[in-house]
């Protein structure tokens, strides 16, 4: 296992060395040769709405190696005299989704020099104090390139606000991707934003929940072609329900044309899915692990699956030396066939085989929204039933966290929670989906409704209305920043400076929103299968109820 591990590249660690130079010898090698060292400063991985802990071992090996190659110029290679370091920052789009995308932010280089004759000091502490000066510096580069909200909630609103604003999968930009996100937690971080912001955070976890539950998401819901034509409670003529379903038959068919082309590299990959999914389920209460699980368990079924389809192709071919070239051809292009029907080739608008797996999930959501919607009334989940699938479950604690000494995203005003109960993430009976499908619906609507309603108020709002900002944020759309007076105030001997606070105009967030691809218009518009989200209780909707001074309501049809 040494072997296997340090001929990848990993440094051996005694973690039990007293001397910090024995500690970080293998680091000190590899940097002395002019190598780069890659450490994660966090400590460990987890599942938290904002940066939990950066701790001191990258801040410590930095400088002690320093130290070492000052005091040891023979032993450094030309160049490797000075290191730096530079905070790295890894985003994903979904974290638990094997094969989602990721961004990589890579900061501005830090130097030890600006540190270095505070730890070479002799007064007592100075050298921790230095440590933990560059432990804060690389803590506010890695908040900068990633996304904090100051609770769940939060995180979660900001989400759900994201998905209906850029509707589509993969239409925002990767380069914005950060920068947009933290905007919009930020926007929901604002204490008063509008009088109505818990009503509207609260349409959009309980939105956010119900698509958790069901397996959906807004982007396929928004693409799924529902005219008021298959309203079964409308006196629609026939022929023009008959034709609306007959587009949904000839896109089911269509695909089931192309299923000869594709069943049988599916049927093969089959038990990888089947045991990746397995083993995601075996870490639900750690997102960060489940598709980590879902490679590791795959990985080992391929391992499985591709020698065997080899020597099946082979024995075909009388295991002739011919025949084994032919069959490692095989199965070579035999798995990137299989990669080109699973993937999405956004660069290729009319390749079909490329598009199979996200017609299939549009299509199966399709009529599992129809026959939610077509079942009977008393088919439906009651409000007290649902209730405990509209409230996003909290992912339990990490143990590896120390939080009597983890850093909170610390706001200068209070975080008013919403007076929802909280389900810690564990295993709950997942119900049949035509049970809630129009609870789905009529959540999404309120969601979509409430969202315009924030963002018209804000628009307009007086020129002087502010809106929360992180403060490299107001730095870079032109907000303001207030900088606290100081204080003498020191946590393990270091002065504890105050965070800045960070302001950016209302409606200057609204513009950039736009600019970047926000479908502010479309959520203002009518939303597409409205009339399928009925309640259980036989309610419907009324589109002029809404107001941006009052809270967003049910109006029962009595009262239209």
């Amino acid at each position: 296992m040494k072997t296997i591990l340090t001929s990848a590249g990993n440094i051996p660690v005694d973690r039990k060395a007293a001397d910090k130079r024995l500690l970080f010898r293998g680091t000190f090698r590899a940097l002395a040769a002019g190598e780069a060292v890659a450490l994660f400063p966090e400590g460990t991985s987890y599942t938290e709405p904002h940066i939990m802990q950066v701790k001191d071992g990258a801040a410590w090996a930095a400088l002690e190696y320093t130290k070492w190659a000052r005091e040891n110029p023979d032993n450094v290679a030309k160049g490797a005299e000075n290191v730096l370091i530079v905070p790295t920052a890894i985003v994903y789009t979904n974290k638990s989704k094997y094969r989602s995308q990721v961004i990589m932010e890579f900061a501005q280089p830090i130097s030890t020099d600006d540190y270095f004759e505070q730890f070479m000091s002799a007064e007592e502490g100075a050298p921790r104090a230095a440590v933990k000066r560059l432990t804060a510096a690389i803590e506010r580069a890695l908040t900068e390139a990633t996304i904090n909200a100051p609770d769940w909630d939060t995180l979660y609103a900001a989400r759900m606000a994201r998905d209906l604003l850029w509707p589509e999968e993969r239409s925002i930009n990767l380069d914005e991707f950060v920068t947009i996100s933290q905007t919009l937690v930020d926007l929901f971080s604002t204490p008063d934003l509008v009088p109505n912001i818990n009503t509207i955070k609260r349409h959009l976890l309980t939105y956010y929940s119900l698509l958790e539950s069901t397996h959906l998401t807004n982007a396929v819901l928004s693409s799924l072609p529902l005219p008021a034509t298959l309203d079964p409670r409308q006196p629609v003529p026939l022929p023009s329900r008959l034709f609306t379903l007959s587009i949904l038959v000839r896109d089911t068919l269509a695909l089931l044309i192309r299923l000869p082309f594709s069943i049988v590299p599916l049927l093969i990959h089959a038990p990888a899915y089947v045991v990746g999914r397995l083993g995601a389920r075996l870490a639900e209460d750690e997102e960060e692990t489940q598709a980590q699980n879902k490679v590791a368990f795959g990985l080992v079924l391929l391992l499985m699956i591709y020698p065997a389809a080899f020597f099946f192709v082979w024995a075909f071919l009388r295991y002739t030396p011919l025949g084994a070239l032919v069959a490692v051809a095989f199965v070579f292009l035999f798995a990137i066939y299989h990669n080109r029907i699973v993937n999405v080739v956004a660069d290729v608008p009319r390749c079909h085989l490329s598009d199979n797996y996200e017609r299939a999930k549009r299509l199966v959501a399709a009529w599992r929204v129809l026959v939610g919607v077509w079942a009977p009334r008393k088919w439906d989940l009651s409000l007290s039933a649902v209730a405990q699938y509209t409230v996003p479950r909290v992912p339990p604690e990490n143990p590896w966290i120390d939080r009597s000494k983890a850093k909170t995203k610390s706001l200068r005003f209070p975080i008013i929670p919403l007076a929802l109960p909280v389900f810690v993430l564990k295993q709950r009976r997942r119900p049949p989906t035509r049970r809630l499908i129009r609870h789905v619906l009529r959540a999404r609507f309120e969601a979509a409704k409430a969202l315009a309603s924030l963002i018209a108020q804000l628009e307009r709002a007086p020129e002087d209305k502010r809106v929360y900002a992180s403060v490299h944020l107001a730095r870079a759309f032109g907000g303001q920043v207030e900088v606290p007076e100081p204080n003498k105030e020191t946590q393990e001997g270091v002065e504890i400076i105050p965070e800045p606070m960070g302001w950016r105009s209302a409606r200057e967030v609204v513009s950039f929103l736009r600019s970047r691809g926000a479908k502010i218009t479309t959520l203002e518009d009518r939303v597409q299968g409205d009339w399928a989200a009925l309640s259980s209780d036989g309610e419907s909707y009324d589109s002029d109820a809404f107001s941006s001074k009052d809270d967003l309501q049910w109006v029962p049809p009595s009262q239209h």
